[in-house]
């Protein structure tokens, strides 16, 4: 059976940047999904792994990110879904959750061999994401009601790509972990 990690992307957000307004309905409109998502990976003992921008703060780490999501003026669609004890994190400064990261290195070291992606940006770092997995011969499901968007029209055309261009699976939430095995290996 593969093994399976949760990727949390870019969900710690102060929502200080362009666009903002526009991606914080979306949020508010999948976290419901995300934070389920988060719960059954919990339960199911599947890895979850937080890769999330560092603001261009480039001392800070997981606890600071945290802090600074929480204190700005959306902590509401942060605290839901703020890391355990047991979740990983990895800080990222572009789109990919691969680009730069020891990602791949953790994914090796925790046997895992397929990604289910949330968070977001659609159009954007999930895309490129889910696009690194593929080269890397990762097998990816997203989890379409647990991400969100800036640009319907190109989060929908993202989905589409995702699934004809690079094999993904575009599932609900609710379906994510299914297939998988969970945390089985």
């Amino acid at each position: 059976m593969t093994k399976a990690a949760l990727v949390i992307i870019d969900m710690l957000n102060t929502y200080e940047h362009e666009d903002a307004d526009l991606l914080v309905r979306s949020v508010e409109r999948v976290l419901p999904a995300v934070v389920h998502l988060l719960e059954q990976a919990r339960e199911q003992g599947v890895p979850v792994i937080y890769a999330n921008d560092n603001f261009g703060k480039w001392r800070s780490h997981h606890g600071e990110i945290l802090d600074a999501a929480l204190a700005g003026p959306h902590a509401a669609l942060v605290e839901p879904v703020r890391p355990d004890e047991n979740a990983y994190f990895v800080v990222k400064a572009r789109h990919s959750v691969f680009y730069e990261t020891p990602l791949a290195y953790l994914l090796g070291a925790l046997d895992v061999s397929h990604l289910v992606l949330c968070g977001q940006v659609t159009e954007q770092c999930v895309l490129y994401s889910a696009l690194d997995a593929h080269i890397r011969h990762l097998s990816v499901t997203v989890a379409e009601d647990a991400v969100a968007h800036i640009r319907q029209d190109l989060a929908a055309a993202a989905l589409r790509m995702m699934e004809i261009n690079m094999g993904a699976r575009v599932v609900p939430a609710a379906a994510a972990l299914g297939v998988t095995g969970g945390g089985g290996s």
